[in-house]
């Protein structure tokens, strides 16, 4: 077991004091080197929605898996729509990295500004708009 574990630690530290060449079209933590490992592609799924877009991009890069269960199908008209809304706002977030805008800074901004021009993301938005996931830890003993 000991040896496993001390195989394990240097192999996160190979990884990880390796500074990071900054590509912010492949996120900020997948361009340093997995060793052996084969390829990864980040996923984001559970209660996201337009929104959610900048920070995911930010985050994520272009080339990941972004799984908008409700914020598609809860589009008030319908999932095609949703689905055009989540597009219009993935586009104009990576539009606006490549500007060299910061999305954490103006990232709401980038999606009002992209609203203007589609009807289902402006729509998408008026859904999102109030959903806040602010509640008290529940495991409280």
């Amino acid at each position: 077991m000991d040896i496993f574990i001390s195989c394990f630690l240097q192999f996160l530290t190979s990884i990880l004091i390796v500074p990071l060449k900054k590509d912010r079209s492949r996120g900020i933590y997948f361009t340093q080197d997995w060793v052996s490992l084969p390829g990864v592609l980040p996923v984001a799924s559970g209660g996201i929605h337009v929104w959610h877009m900048p920070a995911l991009t930010e985050i994520f890069g272009d080339d990941s898996v972004l799984q908008f269960g409700g914020g598609t199908l809860g589009h008030p008209w319908g999932n095609a729509p949703g689905a055009v809304a989540n597009r219009v706002a993935l586009e104009a977030c990576v539009q606006a990295r490549n500007e060299g805008r910061d999305l954490a800074r103006e990232g709401n901004e980038i999606i009002r500004e992209a609203s203007k021009w589609s009807p289902e993301l402006a729509a998408a938005c008026e859904v999102w708009k109030g959903i806040k996931f602010e509640f008290p830890a529940m495991d409280t003993l």
